[in-house]
């Protein structure tokens, strides 16, 4: 009987997503060929696997029962034919796919560019925004490696820190209030980043011991968005200052905070399967160089 291992990838992610589209974005494949796919399933395992409920793709209960046991086939299947051996980045033709929040991205594709091109012309990064959560993304497949601030907390996610890089604050060289000084820093309107449009974080709890506030004029997502907001007004927003440094105008500048504050780690984290993926194992190595040479 010829078996084809495909179709438990296939149907790991598949199972995992509860999404033909999710599945195929997963796998790098089109829509149509992950629905043959979904077909071909079907007939190998007497089961629909997956039923229309709505707008949702639900599994049957065979596919609920060989849920785990398929995703650990997978698992184990990726690790023995993930060969401990080296890798040729100039032959590589492979996606990766690297989650990091937009700092990181603004600070590593520069140096990235030029080096992909150079020396691994068929690898392409597919870069995705920072999720609330880091291992479920690379226990899930959909992401090959994540960037930071929190170390792994799983025995089956290996991390390690690449560097650390300490806050400042971000404002124009014109501002009418010293940001260097907790009563200046504090008069200053505030911009806040944050992908989940939170007011309040480490800075506020470091001016309450002060007894100082400060207004919080805007929350937005990405740290572009707040560099362009200080730059047209007298404003400050908060950033890791040597990542920050390169993506800066020239009309903004960056001001020690008036008090040293713990340091930010940038965590490189993926799934231990591939451990011994031996072009994983290059890209790592490169990321590591990139963000620290």
């Amino acid at each position: 009987m010829h078996m084809d291992l495909n179709l438990l990838t296939a149907l790991d992610a598949l199972l995992d997503e509860r999404s033909v589209g999710g599945a195929a974005d997963r796998l790098h494949l089109s829509q149509p060929a992950m629905s043959r796919t979904l077909s071909r399933i079907r007939r190998a395992t007497g089961d629909e696997i997956l039923v229309r409920s709505g707008r949702e793709m639900l599994p049957t209960p065979y596919a609920e029962q060989v849920r785990e046991e398929v995703h650990q086939l997978v698992t184990r299947a990726q690790a023995v034919l993930s060969p401990n051996a080296e890798v040729d980045p100039a032959a590589l033709e492979r996606t990766f796919t690297l989650q990091c929040n937009d700092v990181v991205a603004g600070a590593l594709l520069p140096r990235l560019a030029p080096v992909l091109a150079g020396t691994a012309p068929g690898v392409c990064l597919r870069l995705l925004g920072e999720g609330a959560t880091t291992a479920d993304e690379l226990r899930r497949g959909r992401v090959d490696l994540q960037i930071s601030d929190r170390a792994a907390d799983h025995a089956d996610i290996r991390s390690t820190t690449l560097f650390t890089d300490e806050l400042a604050a971000v404002g124009r060289r014109d501002l009418p209030y010293d940001p260097t000084g907790w009563d200046g820093f504090a008069a200053l309107p505030h911009v806040v980043v944050s992908r989940r449009g939170r007011t309040r974080d480490r800075i506020d709890d470091l001016l309450d011991e002060r007894r100082l506030r400060r207004h919080v004029a805007f929350t937005v997502p990405t740290l572009v968005l707040a560099l362009g907001a200080v730059a047209a007004h007298p404003m400050v927003t908060v950033a890791p200052a040597a990542l920050t440094e390169g993506l800066l105008p020239a009309a903004l500048r960056t001001y020690p905070l008036p008090a040293p504050t713990p340091p930010v780690p940038a965590v490189l984290a993926w799934h231990a399967r591939h451990d011994r993926d031996a072009a994983h194992r290059w890209l790592r190595t490169l990321l590591t160089t990139t963000l620290t040479g």
